[in-house]
């Protein structure tokens, strides 16, 4: 995938430091003051390159009742840009090639890959774009964030975790780690064929580890 033809600010800006807004939008350094906790996040400030063999993106749905299959796609890039000192200044894209989609069955991902469901043909690739970061505790948040697949666009909230940031002395890279979680609508993006038999609720997973781009000397 030619990630330069194909980037976008994602599926987790996992970035989630304090935002310390009110429900009216004007911010409160008291509110501020009572939330935010100073946390050591392990990774300097740096562009990092999502991992390609420790990332990964699956969604499950219910199949009539009968099971909760589990999809995959194979091909993803991201780039976080990692603030460590200022994480809701951070930002990440990420470009997913919809025509990696992956079930295990061969019949099944033709499917999937047809006009009934991704149409990969017409819309090779599916988008998210952070706008939002709000803190929920000392490493979880919630991201708000445009989402488009097939053209179109909506605006979704994930869950999101920090599990680690460290320097990984194997590879001498700084290493971060995330994960996140949601839940969209299959009617949303023209992709409600067999709704309501087969779910409209799609519950998607992402868990993905980020390294820096160029080796150091700690």
């Amino acid at each position: 995938m030619n990630f330069t033809k194909s980037i976008l600010p994602l599926v987790g800006a996992f970035a989630f430091a304090a935002c310390g807004q009110q429900a009216n939008g004007q911010s409160s350094d008291a509110t501020a003051a009572d939330t935010v906790v100073e946390k050591d996040f392990g990774a300097k400030s740096d562009t990092y390159l999502s991992e390609e063999r420790h990332r990964y993106i699956t969604f499950s749905y219910s199949h009539f009742g009968y099971s909760r299959p589990s999809v995959r796609w194979r091909d993803w890039e991201a780039v976080l840009n990692w603030n460590a000192e200022d994480p809701e200044a951070s930002s990440i894209t990420v470009a997913i090639d919809a025509a990696s989609v992956d079930s295990g069955v061969d019949v099944f991902d033709g499917h999937l890959k047809g006009e009934d469901f991704f149409d990969v043909a017409n819309y090779p690739d599916i988008v998210f774009i952070s706008t939002k970061i709000e803190r929920t505790g000392d490493d979880t948040g919630v991201m708000t964030g445009e989402l488009t697949i097939k053209g179109i666009t909506k605006s979704i909230m994930l869950d999101v975790k920090f599990n680690n940031g460290a320097f990984d002395e194997r590879n001498n890279r700084y290493k971060i780690g995330f994960s996140a979680k949601t839940a969209v609508n299959r009617s949303d993006f023209d992709l409600d064929t067999y709704v309501p038999a087969v779910s409209d609720q799609v519950d998607v997973m992402i868990e993905a580890e980020f390294i820096s781009p160029e080796q150091f000397a700690q």
